[in-house]
């Protein structure tokens, strides 16, 4: 799989929380909503806290600082239109999980 990098497994990821992973020198968010798994830069733009350890609600993580939320999907925050996360493309193969750096 070119580009992409094994990150976890979906047994350590808990239904509507995230995992902080490291790849490449990447703090990387990884979230589980429903039966999807996303990839999000770790750091919220607001005061850099860690989105991993933040709650997913549908298709929003919440910051566990100051409750800015972003959309696993694209990465924009609702609340404030210019703040914003990198996402990351992610497969998952058997119980691993991948994601394109």
């Amino acid at each position: 799989m070119d580009g992409f990098v094994k990150a976890l497994q979906m047994s350590e990821i808990i239904q509507g929380r995230g995992k902080i992973v490291i790849l490449n020198g990447h703090e990387i968010a990884v979230l589980k909503s429903g039966e999807k798994v996303y990839a999000l830069d770790n750091s919220c733009p607001h005061k850099g806290g860690p989105l991993g350890e933040g709650v997913v609600m549908g298709n929003m993580v919440i910051c566990p600082w100051h409750g800015w939320p972003f959309d696993v999907n694209n990465g924009h925050c609702s609340i404030n239109p210019r703040a914003s996360v990198s996402c990351y493309e992610v497969k998952i193969e058997g119980d691993d999980i991948f994601i394109k750096l």
